[in-house]
């Protein structure tokens, strides 16, 4: 049972590591740490290097980040035993990074790309939400430097979790249009002929040329029916969909004194009230309060 820290919103570094050290016990293999934007917090790299003793249970230790200050942690982050980096990164245009993102910071997102690269985080990824009208017109630039530099490129279908509530259906590039418009300059060859219990369809290029695309429609071409994954807040709550209305107090839960065998009976009773599917396309869809970047991707 960790210290507690009843007067505090945010998890303590030692209650975020007695929850993974839980979840661990219950078979969970992969954690990946999101934000908001996880490298403001100032533990991250002891964080890190705690969560990874649950190895060889925990089979994959990541972090996705914008990249603005990755450069300052790199040497830490890979010491302590990040195995996986994965950069935020919508455009490749300087005006229209800064347009999107409010920060002239390109270069320090590229930078931060090839640091990756030297303290050997493998395989490197890159995110990007195409938003129509915004980037879209980028998406063959975005596979062509994937080729060029080896990345996993990864594009996601704009989901309505934006930070200003303001997500129309007309601004979706779907899936399919963002796989025919890479499939048109450079063609591909699916990875595997199913997604199994992954987000992202894979491709590599015909060509043998390196990098991979991964394409995540969550919009278009749901896959709720597979999908595994648990989310925990910085704030201790627990969300079984990024689209759920509902959250679970997996933290006042811990703080009220629960022993660890309540608190994974707790969690198991949560997992059973995951939702079957995401309501996006339906008339009745509300959109969660909580946009991304306070609930992690």
């Amino acid at each position: 049972m960790p210290p507690l820290a009843r007067n505090k919103t945010i998890l303590t570094f030692e209650e975020i590591a007695y929850i993974a050290e839980i979840f661990v016990s219950m078979g969970v293999e992969k954690i990946r740490l999101t934000g908001g934007e996880p490298l403001i917090r100032k533990d991250v790299s002891d964080l890190v290097a705690h969560l990874a003793t649950l190895k060889p249970k925990l089979k994959d230790l990541a972090l996705t980040t914008n990249g603005f200050d990755f450069s300052r942690h790199a040497a830490a982050l890979r010491t302590a035993g990040l195995d996986r980096v994965t950069f935020s990164l919508d455009s490749l245009d300087r005006h229209n990074f800064a347009e999107i993102t409010g920060v002239d910071a390109i270069d320090k997102v590229l930078d931060a790309i090839e640091i990756a690269r030297a303290f050997g985080f493998s395989p490197l990824k890159i995110n990007a939400v195409v938003v129509r009208d915004r980037n879209d017109h980028e998406i063959v630039d975005f596979a062509r430097f994937a080729r060029k530099h080896d990345i996993d490129f990864r594009f996601i279908e704009f989901m309505p979790l934006d930070s200003g509530h303001e997500w129309r259906r007309e601004d979706v590039v779907s899936g399919a249009e963002i796989r025919d418009a890479i499939n048109t300059a450079f063609p591909l060859v699916a990875v595997s002929q199913t997604r199994g219990s992954e987000t992202a369809w894979n491709y590599r290029f015909a060509d043998g040329a390196t990098g991979r695309i991964g394409i995540i429609a969550p919009v278009t071409e749901m896959f709720c029916g597979a999908c595994s994954r648990i989310r925990l807040t910085a704030d201790g709550q627990i969300r079984t969909c990024l689209f759920s209305t509902t959250e679970h107090n997996l933290r006042d839960f811990v703080r009220g004194g629960a022993s660890p065998d309540e608190i994974v009976e707790y969690i198991e009773e949560i997992a059973l009230k995951k939702e079957p599917r995401h309501y996006i396309n339906d008339n009745e869809f509300v959109q969660p309060v909580r946009t991304m970047s306070f609930i992690g991707g």
